[in-house]
């Protein structure tokens, strides 16, 4: 089985996030989003199929890092296939770099190992502690985790 880089839609790449990841749904928006399919049959690169991963990468949530130079990794997500995640998560670098940006952030669950950031390059730079984004003023409905989460980034 050979891996690949390959497009996809935010509207695709939502669906698969929907239908695979553990703890949240698709996202708003982004800047880009990258997948990572199975090659199938001979080796031929239109028989490419079945994606394994995908990536959404848009503006930082946290406003004190949306400085117009960072990107963060919305989302990761994969069906299980080896190597996926690192595939992504450098391919959501590259791809950054060539639009201008400086730096990638992007956030794991403290009980999460991170092997496959490691590998591509990111590394651990704070600790986010879990709370909800309800406020008095300000009312919400927390549909994610409010666990402690791990701050990683990459920077050129």
């Amino acid at each position: 089985m050979t891996l690949v880089l390959t497009p996809i839609t935010l509207r695709e790449a939502n669906a698969f996030v929907e239908r695979h990841h553990r703890h949240h749904g698709g996202a708003r928006g982004c800047i880009m989003c990258v997948a990572v399919s199975r090659v199938l049959g001979g080796g031929d690169a239109a028989a490419v199929d079945d994606v394994a991963g995908v990536a959404i990468v848009g503006r930082p949530l946290a406003r004190m890092l949306d400085n117009g130079y960072t990107a963060e990794v919305l989302r990761c997500c994969t069906d299980g296939t080896r190597n996926v995640c690192s595939m992504l998560y450098g391919a959501a670098w590259r791809a950054v770099r060539a639009l201008g940006y400086r730096k990638l952030v992007t956030y794991t669950l403290a009980t999460e190992a991170g092997a496959s950031l490691r590998a591509a390059g990111l590394r651990v730079v704070g600790e986010v502690r879990g709370a909800s984004w309800s406020r008095t003023s300000r009312p919400r409905v927390d549909t994610m985790p409010a666990q402690d989460k791990l701050r990683w980034e990459i920077a050129a």
